[in-house]
């Protein structure tokens, strides 16, 4: 939205308060409007599984480097120098809950993100590969001041794939914030790669500017099917106990 500087000083000439008002929520009004539409375009292109957020976040069992905390990763602030993380730990520890949370206040701040699960995004490339549309399929995965790499490690990939992968890897270097969660220890990746060399080098771009977050406890996803687990037996037991009293 553009206005000369004549046009405003030829309208404040005549305009009464009331009229200066009036355009006033208007535009306020209009800008509002194209900032939820941004918010929206911003949401359906970051093609998140789910929406998460940050509340109700339990971290009291992800493990920060030293001087950094919940606080600083919820600003935002590493998504001005390009850095990343690494969230490391065992399935079903919150890992893409968190980042998914962190992409999802980016977008609501009107920054772009990218999620991927890495097994699709890998599958996707080498098909565009194949096609011969792979640097724009890659534009596409990369373009985003956020990316997210979800599950690396969980299914295998092949030699092929890997070099695509890195391609991935190499694009965010040093240009954009990259998520990588993942359940493999660094010193196994070169199995998940089928390349050792691939690895190191894929793993020397992502730590150089990167935090390494742990997650430890017990799976939320087991603690919660134990939990409905647990109600679930006391209220068959509650049946029973009626059963019982109607005979």
């Amino acid at each position: 939205m553009f206005f000369s500087n004549a046009a405003i000083d030829a309208f404040l000439e005549g305009a009464s308060a009331s009229d200066a008002r009036a355009v006033e929520a208007l535009l306020s009004e209009e800008l509002e409007s194209r900032a939820r539409n941004k918010r929206k375009r911003l949401l359906n292109r970051a093609r998140f599984p789910k929406i998460k957020s940050f509340e109700g976040y339990d971290f009291s069992q992800v493990s920060f480097p030293e001087g950094y905390g919940p606080e600083d990763l919820k600003s935002l602030r590493f998504l001005d120098s390009a850095e990343g993380f690494v969230f490391y730990g065992k399935t079903g520890r919150g890992k893409t809950h968190l980042a998914t949370a962190i992409g999802v206040k980016a977008v609501s701040e009107g920054r772009s993100v990218r999620f991927h699960s890495t097994a699709d995004l890998v599958m996707r490339l080498e098909r565009a590969q194949g096609e011969g549309s792979l640097d724009r399929a890659l534009r596409d995965a990369t373009s985003a001041d956020l990316v997210i790499l979800d599950e690396f490690g969980y299914v295998p990939i092949d030699v092929a794939g890997a070099r695509i992968l890195f391609q991935v890897v190499s694009d965010c270097y040093e240009r954009r914030s990259l998520i990588v969660t993942t359940n493999i220890e660094f010193s196994k990746w070169g199995t998940v790669l089928g390349d050792d060399k691939l690895a190191a080098a894929m793993i020397d771009r992502i730590v150089h500017h990167s935090r390494l977050i742990e997650f430890l406890g017990s799976s939320h996803r087991m603690d919660t099917a134990l939990l409905f687990g647990e109600e679930g037996s006391r209220e068959c037991d509650g049946v029973k106990g009626g059963d019982a009293e109607g005979k």
